[in-house]
C-alpha cells in the first residue's frame, strides 16, 4: 500500500511495508496508559528467507542503547528486532531502523551546494573532489584566521566510543578548533553532580524496582526511559508510591499515584521548601550527614569554606568533644552538625547555611512562587523523608533545562543526601549512566594538545555568537552527529550563523534541516553499515556494533572521512589503522576484550549495581559536597542551593509577560530522539506526522482556539506552527511544545525557545520561555 499525507499543505509520500514482528511489539513499547496512536497502522511479521544472516548492534542515539539484531538476506537488511538475550527491549524507534537504513532519501554521494543556502540545491561530486576541497578550505581558513576560525560541532545523533572522539582528535592534530561549551541535554546536572558527588553519569537504574517512593521530577521515564519502565511497573506492583512533578500530565503521570503541576522554572523553590520542612521537623538523617557529607564543614565570616592552614581539601569542623576547630579527618573527631545556639561566632556549618536558606521558603511562600499548594508541599516533604528507600527520578530532566538548572539538580541531591537515600537499593537520584561509571574509557586515537587559548561558544549561543562574529569570525564549520537547526534554541539565529560562515560541511545520512545550509554534504553510514563500539554514558554494557550491510551508494563512515582528510593534511599515519585497533585502544585496561564482545554485550560489574554504596563518594574528601566553593569564587553565584527566579518568566519579566503571557515547555516524544527518527514514515503514521501544541482549555477559550486548529506559537525570536491539542492535561498558563520536528515537517519548536545559557553548566534554558499563541489566519 502506498500513501500520501499532507502536512501544512505539503505532500509527504511513504511506502507502507511490514517491518516489525507484531502489533504487540508497538503496544508494549509505546503505550503507558495515554493514547499515543493517531492512525490504524497494522504491522505483521515480514517473510524471512532461510539464508538469513544475523548481526548485532545497538540503537545508538542519545537514549538507552538497547541491543538490536539485524536480519540480512542477499546483502539487504530485511528485519530489525530487539535482541532476545538483552536485559531491555528496543522500542518502535529502534525497530524502525530498517526504514532508516533502507530510506529512499539516503544521502549516497558527496555533494556541493549550487543554490542559495537553505534551498537544498546540490550537485554530485567525487570523494576526491570533496576531500581535496575541504583540505584546501581548512588550510586557507587556518592561514587567514588561525585555528580560532575553525568550528567543530558534534553531539549525540550517532553515539559511539569511536566516532566523535576520532573527529575531535582529527581537528586537534590540525591545531584545534573552536568547540561548544555545555550541552543541550544535561550540562546543568553535570555542573552540580561533579563537584558534589565527584563524577557524572552515575545512575541508580538497577534498583528502581526496590524503591518504595518514586518522585519523578520534571522527567517522563515512560518516554525517556522507555526500556526501563518495566522496572517502574515492578515497583508499583510491589506497593511503591509514584509522584510526578511536571507542568504537563505526562505518560508517566498517567501511571502515577499523583500528579503535581508546577510553574516552569520554580522547581528549586519547591525543593528548598520541602527541605525546610525536613529540617524543621528533624526528618533528616543526622548520622548520614555527619559521616558522608560536608554538612559539618565550617564556613568562615567571608562566606568561604574554612581550610586547615589553607590546604585544599583540608576542611575544618568544630569538634564537639574538645570544643576546638580541627581538620575534618582528625582522628577521633566528633564534628558538630550545627553551631546554632553555641558561643561560636566566627564560623557557621554548611548545614547551618543550608538551613538558613531553606528557612526563607515556608510552604505559603513556596505556593505563591510555584503554584503547588502549601499542604501538598508539606505532605510531599514528609512522604519523601519517611519513605525508605525513596528515589528521585531526574535523568536529565526538563526541570534542569532552565535558566538556573544547576540549582534544580543540586537541590534534588540535597533531598537525597539529607535523608540518607544515597548508596542503598532503591534510593538516590536516578541520572543517566553507562560503563564510564565503572572504568575509564580511553580515546581511540592518541590525544594531541590543540593550540592554546582557543575560545568556546556556549551551546545555546551557537547561532547568535557565530552570526555576530563572536568571539571571532568563523570561516569553516564542520557539523556531524548533530542538527543545530532543529535542536539548538533560537532557530533563526542558527540559520543566520550557517549563512554567515563561508564554508560549512555537514556529514549526515539524510537531508536534515541543517544539511540544507551546507556548502559541502558528506554521506555517512548509519547503524548496521559500519563496525563500531558502544562503551559510553547511557548503557551499562559494552557492545560491539557489527557491520551487517554495505552503505548505499558511496556513503562512508565518519572515521574513514577523517582518515582520508588526515592523509591530505600530513598526519594520516595516526588515523590509518583497522577499526579493530581503534576498538582495542578504547578497551585497553578495562579487562574486556574484542573477542568477548563479539560473542555478546558485556556488563563490567555485577547486577544490581548500587552507586556510592555505603555513602562513599568520588570527591577528594570521599564525602558528598553540599557547598561548591568554585561557584562563589569563579561565578559569583551562591555555593549552596538557592532559588534564582528565571528572567524569562511571568514574575521575572512582567513587561515581557504582558506581550507573551504563556510559559512554554518542551516535550519529548515516543516518535523521535531529539530530531533523529523524526522523518521515518512508520513512526509518523503510528504516532503523528505534524507538530502538536498542548494548551489548557481556559487559555484556548481566551484565544478562540479549538482542538485541531492550526495555531502559531510566537515571540520575538520567531514562530512555530502546530496543531492545537486543547486539554486539561497541561497546567493553565503553560503550553507544551514538541521537540524534534524538522523544518521540512513544518518547523522546529526551537524557533521560539530561550537561548540564554545556564550560568553554571552552559546548558540551555528552553523551559524558561515566554510565548503567545494565536490561531492561524
Amino acid at each position: 500500500m502506498n500513501g500520501e499525507t499532507k502536512l501544512f499543505g505539503k505532500s509527504l509520500k511513504f511506502s507502507r511495508r511490514t517491518f516489525i514482528k507484531t502489533a504487540g511489539s508497538i503496544g508494549a513499547g509505546m503505550s503507558f496508559g495515554v493514547p499515543m496512536f493517531r492512525s490504524s497502522l497494522a504491522v505483521t511479521a515480514p517473510l524471512i528467507e532461510a539464508e538469513t544472516e544475523t548481526y548485532r548492534s545497538t540503537c545508538n542515539m542519545e537514549c538507552l542503547h538497547c541491543n538490536l539484531t539485524a536480519h540480512v538476506t542477499g546483502g539487504k537488511l530485511v528485519k530489525v528486532e530487539a535482541s532476545q538475550d538483552f536485559h531491555v527491549k528496543g522500542c518502535l524507534r529502534g525497530l524502525s531502523r530498517i526504514q532508516w537504513v533502507n530510506h529512499p532519501d539516503r544521502l549516497k554521494y558527496p555533494m556541493k551546494r549550487v543554490g542559495e543556502k537553505g534551498e537544498g540545491k546540490f550537485q554530485r561530486i567525487s570523494w576526491d573532489e570533496a576531500l581535496d576541497t575541504i583540505a584546501t578550505k581548512l588550510r586557507q581558513t587556518k592561514a587567514e584566521l588561525g585555528n580560532k576560525g575553525i568550528f567543530l560541532m558534534t553531539a549525540s545523533g550517532n553515539m559511539s566510543a569511536l566516532t566523535n572522539s576520532t573527529a575531535s582528535a582529527f581537528f586537534d592534530y590540525f591545531g584545534g578548533a573552536v568547540r561548544t561549551s555545555g550541552s543541550l541535554c544535561c550540562s546543568a546536572v553535570t555542573a552540580a553532580m561533579v563537584p558534589m558527588l565527584g563524577i557524572r553519569y552515575v545512575d541508580t537504574r538497577d534498583t528502581i524496582a526496590d524503591s518504595k517512593y518514586l518522585l519523578c521530577w520534571g522527567n517522563n521515564p515512560a518516554v525517556t526511559m522507555q526500556a526501563y519502565f518495566k522496572e517502574f511497573a515492578k515497583a508499583l506492583k510491589q506497593g511503591a508510591r509514584m509522584v510526578v512533578i511536571d507542568p504537563r500530565f505526562s505518560e508517566t503521570a498517567a501511571k502515577a499515584d499523583e500528579w503535581v503541576p508546577i510553574n516552569p522554572g520554580t522547581d528549586t523553590a519547591l525543593a528548598l521548601g520541602m527541605l525546610n520542612v525536613i529540617i524543621q521537623e528533624k526528618l533528616y538523617d543526622e548520622k548520614y550527614l555527619l559521616e558522608h557529607t560536608s554538612a559539618p564543614f565550617l564556613v568562615d565570616a567571608s562566606g568561604d569554606l574554612a581550610l586547615y592552614e589553607g590546604k585544599k581539601e583540608a576542611f575544618l569542623v568544630y569538634d564537639g568533644i574538645t570544643g576546638q576547630v580541627v581538620p575534618h579527618d582528625h582522628p577521633g573527631v566528633k564534628p558538630m552538625l550545627t553551631l546554632a545556639g553555641s558561643n561560636v561566632t566566627d564560623y557557621k556549618t554548611v548545614f547551618d547555611l543550608i538551613a538558613s536558606e531553606c528557612a526563607q521558603w515556608p510552604t505559603a511562600k513556596v505556593e505563591k512562587e510555584t503554584d503547588v499548594p502549601a499542604q501538598t508541599v508539606l505532605r510531599l516533604a514528609r512522604e519523601y523523608a519517611v519513605a525508605k528507600p525513596a528515589m528521585i527520578v531526574q535523568n536529565m530532566s526538563g526541570a534542569q533545562r532552565t535558566e538556573y538548572g544547576a540549582y534544580v539538580a543540586m537541590s534534588q541531591f540535597y533531598l537525597a543526601l539529607f535523608t540518607g537515600s544515597y548508596g542503598i537499593k532503591g534510593g538516590g537520584v536516578l541520572d543517566a549512566g553507562g560503563v564510564t561509571q565503572f572504568f575509564s574509557v580511553k580515546p581511540p586515537v592518541k590525544p594531541k594538545a590543540p593550540t592554546p587559548g582557543l575560545p568556546t561558544i556556549p551551546i545555546s549561543k551557537v547561532g547568535e555568537w557565530i552570526a555576530n562574529d563572536k568571539p571571532n569570525p568563523i570561516g569553516f564549520a564542520w557539523f556531524m552527529t548533530s542538527s543545530p537547526v532543529t535542536q539548538n534554541p533560537n532557530t533563526n539565529a542558527v540559520k543566520a550563523a550557517l549563512k554567515r560562515v563561508p564554508f560549512v560541511v555537514v556529514a549526515d545520512n539524510l537531508m536534515t534541516s541543517t544539511a540544507l545550509y551546507a556548502d559541502m554534504l558528506l554521506p555517512v553510514c548509519t547503524v548496521f553499515e559500519e563496525t563500531n563500539l558502544m562503551a559510553g554514558i547511557r548503557s551499562h554494557y559494552v557492545q560491539l556494533m557489527e557491520k551487517a550491510v554495505e552503505p548505499p551508494g558511496e556513503a562512508k563512515s565518519d572515521i574513514w572521512i577523517m582518515t582520508e582528510l588526515a592523509k591530505r593534511l600530513g598526519f594520516g599515519e595516526t588515523f590509518d589503522k583497522p577499526i579493530e585497533k581503534y576498538i582495542e585502544a578504547v578497551l585497553d585496561g578495562t579487562g574486556i576484550t574484542l573477542d568477548q564482545i563479539k560473542k555478546a554485550p558485556v556488563k563490567p560489574v555485577a547486577t544490581p549495581y548500587i552507586p556510592f554504596a555505603g555513602g562513599k563518594f568520588r570527591t577528594p574528601s570521599g564525602k558528598a559536597m553540599l557547598f561548591v566553593q568554585d561557584w562563589k569564587t569563579k561565578k559569583n553565584l551562591s555555593p549552596i542551593a538557592t532559588y534564582y527566579r528565571p528572567v524569562e518568566s511571568p514574575l521575572g519579566s512582567p513587561e515581557l509577560f504582558k506581550k507573551y503571557p504563556l510559559m512554554a515547555v518542551q516535550r519529548k516524544q515516543h516518535r523521535s530522539i531529539h530530531s533523529s527518527f523524526s522523518t521515518l514514515p512508520y513512526l509518523n503514521e503510528a504516532t503523528t506526522n505534524r507538530p502538536h501544541l498542548m494548551l489548557h482549555p481556559d487559555d484556548a477559550a481566551n484565544r478562540g482556539i479549538h482542538s485541531g486548529d492550526v495555531v502559531i506559537a510566537f515571540n520575538e525570536r520567531g514562530q512555530h506552527k502546530a496543531v492545537a491539542d486543547v486539554t486539561s492535561k497541561i497546567k493553565k498558563g503553560v503550553v507544551s511544545l514538541e521537540n524534534g520536528w524538522w523544518e521540512q515537517q513544518g518547523g522546529s519548536s526551537s524557533h521560539v525557545t530561550n537561548d540564554k545559557p545556564e550560568p553554571l553548566g552552559h546548558g540551555q534554558s528552553c523551559n524558561s520561555t515566554l510565548i503567545e499563541v494565536k490561531k492561524e489566519g
